[in-house]
Order: C-alpha cells, then sequence, then structure tokens
C-alpha cells in the first residue's frame, strides 16, 4: 500500500475505535457492549472485501492506539514480508492454480482441486480446500466477475444540478439524554462542481431522515435532473420513487457491489473523517452540525478541488441559469397519500384516529396527502379537487349540531343552561 492507502485505512480503524479510546468512565460493561455492537455490524472496510470486525481485532487496535499516545500511524496496516505468495504453494503449483482459475472462472473449489490433481498440480489429497479458497481469496480470484473485465470510466456532468451523488456515512457517537447515540451523515454533491448542496448528521438513517436532507438540499441549491443512490432501504423506498417523479427527477439506483459510480461521494466522506472529524471536538448532536455546516461553507467550498481545479462553490454558481429551483409548493411533493371511503356519518380512520369530512363526498372513495406525524393538517381531495383540511371529529360538538331536512348545512345548538329537559332529543 502506498502512504494514502495506509492513512485511510488507519482513519477507518479510528473511526471504529474512537468512542473506545475517548470516552471518559467507561466501565467495562458498556466497553464490552459497545465492542459487542461494533463485532455484529457490517462494515465497508477500505480495500478489502470483509465486512465484518473480530473483537480481537478491536482489541489490537485499541491497544496499538493507546501504546503510541494516540498517534494515528500506529493504526497502519503492516506490509507482510510474503505478501503475494502462498506459503503453502510453491511457485510453480501457484501459478498453475492461476492460470486453471482463468481457464474455469465458474468452477467451485473441489472442482479445481480434482482438475488440479487430474493435471498433477498437486499430490493427490495434500491440499485442502481451505487453502485453495485462502490463495484465490488473496490473489482477488475467488469471485468469477472479478475475472471478466468491465468498461469503468470517469465521468463527470456537464452542467450543475446535472447529477447528483447521495449517501450516508457512519458519524461518531454523541451525548443524547446521558447515553451514547450513534450518528449518520446524510449527504449529497453535486457531480459537475463537487459543491455539497447538503449534508447533515442525523440519528438514524431511515427514510425520514433522508427526505429532511434532500428537502433542505431542494430549498438551497434547486433541483438536479437525475439523483444517483445506493440500495439501502431507504433509497428504495416508494415514496421516494414517488417525491422525485413528481419533482421530474430520474432516481437512479447503483448497481449492487459496484461502488465504483459513488466514487465522488465516497471520497468526499473520506475527506470529512480525515479533515474534519479528527478536529471536532463538540459533544452535540447541534455542535455536530453547526461544526460541519461551516466547515463545508468557509473552507470546503471555497478552496480548489482536486479534480476540478476550480473552488465547487465557484464551479457551481458559474452556470446559475441553468439550474432549476424549487417549485413554492416542494413541502407537498413530500407528502404520503392514503386512499379511504367516507363513511355515511361523514367520518374517515386514519391511523386509530376519526376524522371529519364534508356532506358531499359521503360514500366516496377519497385520497388523503399527509406529512409522516403531523396527522392534523391532511388534505382531503376527491378526482383530483381539493376539499381543505380534514378536522378530527369532536362528539360533544356533534352531540349539539341540528341538521336542516337535506343533512346539507350544520347550525351548532347553543345552552345557556335554563332549556334542558331530560328524556327528549335534540
Amino acid at each position: 500500500m502506498d502512504e494514502n492507502e495506509k492513512m485511510e485505512k488507519a482513519v477507518f480503524r479510528y473511526s471504529v475505535i474512537s468512542d473506545l479510546v475517548n470516552a471518559r468512565n467507561l466501565d467495562r460493561g458498556e466497553q464490552e457492549r459497545l465492542i459487542k455492537e461494533k463485532c455484529s455490524r457490517k462494515w465497508m472496510i477500505p480495500f478489502s472485501e470483509k465486512t465484518s470486525i473480530s473483537r480481537s481485532t478491536i482489541l489490537k487496535w485499541i491497544n496499538l492506539y493507546k501504546s503510541s499516545g494516540g498517534d494515528l500511524k500506529s493504526l497502519y496496516p503492516r506490509d507482510r514480508k510474503d505478501k503475494g505468495t502462498s506459503r503453502v504453494f510453491d511457485e510453480d503449483t501457484s501459478m498453475g492454480l492461476i492460470r486453471l482459475r482463468k481457464e474455469m472462472p465458474e468452477a467451485t473449489v473441489p472442482h479445481l482441486i480434482e482438475e488440479m490433481n487430474k493435471r498433477s498440480l498437486i499430490t493427490v489429497g495434500t491440499v485442502r480446500p481451505s487453502t485453495v479458497y485462502r490463495f484465490l481469496h488473496q490473489q482477488d480470484l475467488m469471485s468469477s466477475e472479478r475475472l471478466k473485465p468491465h468498461d469503468c470510466r470517469k465521468f463527470e456532468a456537464e452542467l450543475p444540478n446535472d447529477l447528483w451523488q447521495s449517501d450516508v456515512m457512519h458519524g461518531p457517537k454523541i451525548e443524547i439524554d446521558g447515553r451514547l447515540r450513534k450518528t449518520y451523515l446524510i449527504a449529497i454533491i453535486d457531480d459537475h462542481s463537487r459543491l455539497i448542496p447538503h449534508a447533515q448528521f442525523y440519528l438514524s438513517e431511515a427514510l425520514l431522515s433522508y427526505l429532511d436532507a434532500l428537502e433542505e438540499a431542494f430549498l438551497k441549491r434547486g433541483l438536479p435532473r437525475k439523483l444517483y443512490v445506493d440500495n439501502g432501504p431507504a433509497f428504495r423506498s416508494k415514496h421516494l420513487e414517488y417525491i422525485t417523479a413528481s419533482l421530474n427527477i430520474s432516481l437512479i439506483h447503483a448497481r449492487p457491489y459496484r461502488p465504483q459510480g459513488k466514487g465522488k461521494i465516497e471520497r468526499w466522506f473520506k475527506t470529512v473523517r480525515i479533515e474534519f472529524l479528527t478536529r471536532f471536538k463538540g459533544k452535540t448532536l447541534s455542535e455536530l452540525n453547526d461544526a460541519i455546516e461551516q466547515w463545508i461553507t468557509d473552507n470546503y467550498h471555497q478552496r480548489n478541488h482536486g479534480s476540478t481545479g476550480e473552488p465547487p462553490f465557484k464551479r457551481f454558481t458559474a452556470c446559475m441559469e441553468c439550474l432549476r429551483p424549487a417549485p413554492d409548493n416542494l413541502r407537498d411533493h413530500f407528502r404520503k397519500s392514503a386512499r379511504r371511503k367516507v363513511a355515511k356519518d361523514r367520518t374517515i380512520t386514519f391511523k386509530g384516529r376519526l376524522y371529519e369530512a364534508p356532506v358531499a363526498l359521503i360514500g366516496k372513495q377519497i385520497e388523503l396527502l399527509y406529512h409522516e406525524k403531523d396527522y392534523d393538517h391532511m388534505e382531503i381531495r376527491y378526482q383530483n379537487k381539493s376539499y381543505g383540511i380534514v378536522r378530527p371529529v369532536d362528539l360533544n360538538v356533534n352531540c349539539r349540531v341540528k341538521r336542516d331536512e337535506n343533512n346539507m348545512h350544520d347550525v351548532i345548538i347553543t345552552s345557556n343552561g335554563t332549556d334542558y329537559s331530560g328524556g327528549k332529543l335534540l
């Protein structure tokens, strides 16, 4: 590995152990819980196909970092002296296995061993399947897809907002109500200028968090023509597909197991880890978000980018005439839709609550438009016509409503406390 690759590996390792080496008064039980959580997670490990980290590895990184006095270089990967060579196979056997694998890219390991025996490349019974598995992994020949050439080319969008890339990065833990909570950095980058339309840390990477970040990006930088995202649950949401389609934005998903297409956002996350997180000294979520917003605005956006040679903000604003502003009713595009039938008593049941609809819609299939967790401002529509905001049913008011014979107009009867006659209907 060269120096930059070693640094990236070290930064990743630090991000794994940072909450363990920096936490004060961390008792043994809490430490074991954090380590267990990290061992059970799936990671995107730089320059590795592995997705998990063992307990012993985490403890080794912690000891290396602490014994060096907090030197990041202590987490650099060590080069093996016999790297790239097999300690089981001799050179002739290794080269023969590599040639055989390329001849038979779809063959299983037992089939390869059988063929090696037939060609007298090994002595029968002397090689275990696990040895061949390990060797092929070392040579990056385990997956048949790796043996097929891919047409991978660098690309760049022609204009600002032609293409946005978006993804989520695991952030540091911060203190919430006396407990450490994990954060997630949801970020969006403009492919042409490398400007960041919006980036924010959240306590969840679920759809609601992503939609909040996306709405903020639209408000600040306008609408993109294409949005390039990963295959996570939030990005595969039908609600997200509806939002982008309603705003005339093409939603594009990356091909599984092909991270090359998201290179720009992944490279920016690397910059965040190296330049921002290693210097951040705050403790709360608001401090974290204030700090990264200031760092993006005053630092990242104003300096020359290594690929474009221009500051992202300058490159983005050079073609302002091609930007598509967000519509005035942008928030309405983020609403969900639900269909309900209005009952004979004019009521609609939604999320366990009872609402009242206009008389004219009795028996009709209507559409409710609402924001998640905001059910007091739902719009009711029928045949693309709005009937205003539905209101919760107030049973006490309804018992005092007098209706005319056509059941079209309501009059609330008020009482002065002296005209009550028990046993009679209103």
